[in-house]
């Protein structure tokens, strides 16, 4: 096994890992503010690729704007799903809100079998993301660069906004303490609609960046990347947006490592990441950069 090759696999981890944490983010935020497992999140991944796909190939958009009305549209989704499905029990037991999740999930992906069919698209990658860069045998492609670095660029604007912003106060707030948060005056359903927007918008990035690199659109396409996402938010720590990220990257570099090392067990890829969820769970329920909250 030559370096080349190790190093060509590296780039290949990191950018499905990239992938990864960019839904794996929305997971962890939705659950840090009101400890929800958004199990529709992924399936927002296949909304905004269907966006996107419309726009390009029906009405002919440019890319940008396509990209732009996806993750806007998507973002308002995933409020009308808060306001929707959620907000009616946010004082309900927390297993009511987990099988709405799941219910949301299955009425998204029946919804996008009945009306669009079920039949795969190809998803068309602008010519912006094509080509590579070559360093004797080790291959770049601009479409890894692209999703590296706008992974960064979006990772250190929620932190920001976590950190830095009234909004993202009211959000770490939250999941420190729901009650008492509301009870000075905190426009709770404002600051959960906000984190739905956010969770939903960058899900929609994943979504979009999903497609150019696997092109196939269809409406199941959400269930294996939003499982996996789970997963990564898990291994990072739930609720941690910083360990999310780093999941999606250890859970991308795991599943193309282990098939690249041995090519054999390739058929057991999506395997390795929901052994990696238990043994985590086993082992370290909080993760790696997660903490213990009150419950």
């Amino acid at each position: 096994m030559d370096l080349a090759f190790v190093l060509q696999q590296l780039i290949f981890g990191v950018t499905l890992g990239c992938l990864y944490s960019l839904i794996a983010i929305g997971y962890t935020m939705v659950y840090g503010v009101i400890r929800l497992i958004n199990f529709a999140h992924g399936d927002l991944l296949m909304v905004a690729a269907y966006i996107g796909f419309f726009g390009i190939v029906i009405f002919h958009l440019p890319w940008p704007v396509v990209f732009g009305i996806s993750i806007l549209l998507t973002g308002v989704l995933g409020i009308l799903i808060d306001r929707g499905a959620y907000k009616p029990l946010r004082n309900s037991p927390r297993i009511s809100a987990l099988i709405t999740a799941i219910g949301v999930s299955f009425l998204l992906e029946n919804l996008g079998i009945v009306i669009i069919g079920g039949r795969p698209k190809s998803f068309p990658r602008p010519a912006l993301f094509e080509g590579d860069l070559r360093f004797d045998q080790l291959i770049l492609p601009y479409l890894s660069l692209w999703i590296l670095g706008i992974t960064a660029v979006l990772l250190i604007l929620v932190l920001l906004v976590i950190h830095r912003t009234q909004v993202g106060m009211a959000m770490r707030a939250l999941s420190r303490d729901f009650e008492t948060v509301r009870l000075m005056g905190v426009d709770v359903d404002r600051v959960i609609s906000f984190t739905f927007v956010l969770g939903s918008s960058l899900a929609a990035v994943g979504g979009i960046f999903w497609c150019m690199k696997y092109p196939a659109v269809e409406p199941f396409m959400g269930v294996i990347p939003g499982l996996k996402a789970f997963v990564a938010a898990v291994l990072g720590g739930i609720g941690s947006v910083s360990g999310a990220a780093l999941g999606g990257l250890l859970l991308g570099l795991a599943e193309v490592l282990i098939v690249a090392i041995q090519p054999e067990w390739s058929g057991y890829r999506d395997a390795v990441a929901f052994t990696i969820l238990i043994a985590v769970l086993l082992t370290r329920p909080t993760g790696i950069m997660g903490e213990e909250l009150p419950k």
